[in-house]
Parts: structure tokens; C-alpha cells; sequence
């Protein structure tokens, strides 16, 4: 990955340790702050997965929010705030970037994307000029399943040549869908995306051309097959009888 460091968007993130002044606290008590010193990214896709609680969503807020993109989600050009949650990890952050610049970006969280369709609504509403929906597929992210409503942002919204920062993509969608998008995940690497995703789906985390760090007392690079989220899956799946027996005792 060495030869690719300079050509990439992001090229790592690292944390002002010197300037936390005590890491009991929220945020900097979760695995995914405590344990970061620099976490170096993938020139085409970063993968961070691990349990629920480790901090996943919370590191990937404060990357996005110290890029420039919205807390709760959306483009650079997104600035509504429904709620103000997110915390002030993101000041602790220096983000080193390469030379080039990408030409699209988003921030995908799927705990507030109902927002992010909401506030296109809105700005469409009381608009001047083209309608932002277009760009999503043209119909109402609203009128639309979850599921339709996210893979219609995958499909219609991501144009290439971006940085895509995607927390819990899978949320909404099916097995066949999520294949879908790995489909189109791998489309906008080859025209030149670069995508950082907390998941958890053994679908999407085996995109091969990555990095996948799981959060387990810190950030381990791990190889796909020896992913706790591979691991249980491919368990239950295989023995499906013997493990319900184990549950349900």
C-alpha cells in the first residue's frame, strides 16, 4: 500500500493524545478513541468492524465531521442539525489527506438518514433552480422502502471520483441487496472512489481490495476469514441445529 499512499484522498487519521485530558470520558473511554494512536486507510476501501459499543460509528462521526461533511449525514453542502449528539472527538483529530482532491464526497449514517431525506425535502420545497432529489433518483427517499431509499443513494447519488464515508450501510438492506452494493461499491473504486465503512455484514466486509481493522482492544488488521463477524456466521450457517441448541439452553 506504500506506493499508493500520496494518490489516495485520505491517508490516515491520528489523535492529539497529548491534548485528551482524561480518557475515563465519554468519548475517549470507548475502544475505537482509547486505543488510537494513527490508523492509516486503504487507497480504495477501509473497513472498521467489531462489536456493538466499541466506538465504530462514533470514530467514523468525528472523521466525517473533521472532513467537512455534516454530523448527521449528507454532502459538504448539508448544514441542518436536527439534533446536536454528536461529540467533540473530531477537534482531538488531524486528518492527513493526499495530494488530490476528490470531486464528491458523502457521509452515510443509517441512524439518521431519515434526516438527510427529510432536509432534501425541505431545501427542494423552498428551492430555486434544479431539485436536489434528482440526484438521489428523483423520487422521494420518503416513498420509498428503507431499503430502496439506500441503495437509491448508492445507485444515483455517489458519482465517482469521491470519498465515501459509510456507517452501517447494511442497515436496511437484504442479502441480495447488500450484494447489490458491493456491486456498485466496486464500480465507484474503479472510477477512482476511495470508501471508509463501519460494518457489520460478512457481505459487504469481503470486498477483497481492502483493509479491515477489528476493534477488539484496540485496531487489529485482520484478514477476512478470521473475522469474529466471518467466524460466527459461517458457524451458525454451517452447523445451524447445534448452534440454536447452544442458545436456547
Amino acid at each position: 500500500m506504500e506506493g499508493f499512499k500520496y494518490n489516495q484522498y485520505l491517508r490516515s487519521v491520528k489523535l492529539y493524545r497529548d491534548e485528551v485530558e482524561s480518557f475515563d470520558t465519554y468519548p475517549f473511554c470507548l475502544d475505537a478513541v482509547n486505543n488510537l494512536f494513527t490508523l492509516e486507510f486503504h487507497p480504495k476501501v477501509t473497513f472498521i468492524v467489531g462489536e456493538n459499543g466499541t466506538g465504530k460509528s462514533t470514530i467514523l462521526e468525528a472523521i466525517a465531521t473533521a472532513y467537512g461533511f455534516n454530523p448527521e449525514g449528507g454532502t459538504k453542502n448539508f448544514n441542518f442539525s436536527t439534533m446536536s449528539t454528536h461529540s467533540d472527538l473530531y477537534k482531538y483529530l488531524k486528518l492527513i489527506k493526499g495530494v488530490r482532491r476528490p470531486e464528491d464526497g458523502f457521509f452515510f449514517r443509517a441512524e439518521s438518514f431519515y434526516n438527510v431525506a427529510t432536509n432534501i425535502e425541505e431545501l427542494d420545497k423552498h428551492g430555486i433552480g434544479a431539485r436536489i432529489i434528482d440526484s438521489y433518483g428523483g423520487i422521494s427517499l420518503h416513498e420509498q422502502s428503507h431499503g430502496e431509499s439506500f441503495l437509491a443513494v448508492f445507485l444515483n447519488r455517489f458519482r465517482g471520483r469521491g470519498l465515501y464515508i459509510l456507517d452501517e450501510p447494511e442497515a436496511a438492506l437484504s442479502p441480495s441487496r447488500q450484494m447489490t452494493m458491493l456491486s456498485r461499491l466496486h464500480q465507484l473504486v474503479q472510477e477512482d472512489s476511495q470508501f471508509i465503512i463501519a460494518t457489520h455484514s460478512p457481505i459487504i466486509m469481503a470486498y477483497p481490495d481492502s483493509i479491515i481493522y477489528e476493534l477488539k482492544g484496540g485496531f487489529r488488521k485482520r484478514e477476512y476469514r478470521d473475522t469474529e463477524h466471518y467466524q460466527i456466521t459461517k458457524e451458525f450457517v454451517n452447523n445451524t441445529e447445534r448452534m440454536l441448541d447452544v442458545i436456547m439452553k
